[in-house]
C-alpha cells in the first residue's frame, strides 16, 4: 500500500496513522527498537507492515498485479499501490463511512499532515525531506488525478530505486486496464479494513 491507503487503513489512533506514512522509511528488524522510535510509532510501523503482507496475499491484489504488463512485473507491487491510492481518493466519498470517517479528503489529508508534523524528531530522518514535499504538495489528495499517479512513478524511477527499473512510462498502464484495477481496489478495501481491525483489536 502507498501513503493514502495506509492512512486510511491505519483506523482511528493517530501514532498508527503516523507510523503508516512513515513506515517505509523504517528499515529492519523493529526487535529490538530501532533507536528514537517511540512505543506508539512502532506500533503503527508494525501495522503498515502487517497490511502490506496482508495485501501481497489478498487475491483482489494479486489479480492486479497480474494485469502489469510483464516488461514492468517486477515492479508491479509500487505500481498497484498507488494505482489503490488513485481509486482510493477518486472514491473517497464513498469509501469514507466505511473507515468511520466523516470528513472529506481535504481535510482528512491537511489533519494526517499535521498529525505527522507533530512528532518533529521523533520520525525517521530520511522521512522528513520527502514530507516537507507532500505536505507542500498535498500528495495524498492529488493521487486522485492519473496524470499525478504517473508523475509519481516517473520520480520514483529517477529517485527512489537505486538500481536502473522501468517506473518511467509507467502510469500509461493504469489507463489501460482502469476498469480491473478500479473493480480490485473497490474488492480489496473493505476486506482490509476488516482485517485491519481484528489486528488491532488483538493488541
Amino acid at each position: 500500500m502507498n501513503y493514502l491507503a495506509h492512512a486510511y487503513l491505519a483506523g482511528p489512533v493517530d501514532s498508527d496513522r503516523v507510523g503508516g506514512v512513515v513506515g517505509d522509511f523504517v528499515k529492519g528488524l523493529l526487535v529490538p527498537p530501532p533507536v528514537g522510535l517511540s512505543p506508539a510509532l512502532l506500533a503503527g510501523v508494525a501495522l503498515h507492515r502487517s497490511i502490506d503482507s496482508f495485501a501481497d496475499r489478498h487475491p483482489a491484489f494479486r489479480r492486479s498485479r497480474a494485469r502489469i504488463s510483464p516488461a514492468r512485473r517486477r515492479v508491479g507491487g509500487i505500481m498497484v499501490d498507488l494505482f489503490y491510492d488513485h481509486f482510493l481518493a477518486l472514491h473517497w466519498s464513498r469509501l469514507r463511512g466505511l473507515a468511520g470517517l466523516e470528513i472529506d479528503l481535504a481535510a482528512f489529508t491537511s489533519g494526517t499532515y499535521t498529525l505527522i508534523a507533530a512528532y518533529g524528531e521523533g520520525l525517521p530522518p530520511g522521512f522528513m525531506p520527502v514530507f516537507a514535499r507532500m505536505a507542500a504538495d498535498d500528495w495524498l489528495a492529488s493521487y486522485r488525478d492519473p496524470d499525478c499517479v504517473a508523475l509519481a512513478l516517473d520520480r520514483m524511477a529517477e529517485h527512489r530505486l537505486r538500481r536502473p527499473n522501468p517506473l518511467a512510462g509507467a502510469g500509461a498502464e493504469l489507463l489501460r486496464d482502469y476498469a480491473g484495477f478500479e473493480a480490485d481496489c473497490l474488492a480489496f478495501l473493505p476486506d482490509a479494513l476488516a482485517w485491519v481491525a481484528t489486528v488491532r483489536a488483538a493488541r
